[in-house]
């Protein structure tokens, strides 16, 4: 009896532990204060863009921001974001996908960029005519 007597402490020990565990879990991911930490992001995201340029393309928007870190050092931030779907009340839900480049990568990216590009639009040029004319 004395074994059934820890176990059934042990039970309820980690019971009570878990509960604990619960309530702060749903306490911290509470709307308001999903809601307070995202406007506290945007403000600190604001704060540190010196540059954008936004391109649309249909359904997608890329974004171009040059920020600055901590440190004052420039990245450029490279947003893909595409509507994907609507929800029942009528809001758009995006997909969104988040490159960054600092600047010890700059030249390497520019150039192997540039190739990518200069690559693509020799292939276009080879195409026949009839290709070309249906896209």
């Amino acid at each position: 009896m004395h074994i059934c007597n820890r176990i059934v402490k042990i039970k309820n020990k980690m019971l009570n532990f878990f509960g604990r565990l619960q309530e702060r879990t749903f306490k911290t991911s509470a709307p308001e204060v999903k809601e307070e930490r995202s406007e506290q992001r945007v403000e600190r995201e604001d704060k540190e863009i010196v540059f954008s340029k936004s391109i649309k393309a249909g359904k997608r928007m890329y974004y171009l921001d040059v920020k600055k870190d901590r440190r004052n050092d420039l990245f450029l931030s490279i947003t893909e974001s595409k509507r994907k779907s609507v929800t029942e009340d009528g809001q758009f839900i995006f997909e969104k996908h988040k490159i960054f480049l600092y600047k010890e990568d700059f030249d390497k990216f520019e150039s192997a960029f540039k190739e990518a590009l200069d690559f693509m639009r020799a292939q276009l040029n080879e195409q026949p005519s009839e290709e070309k004319d249906s896209e």
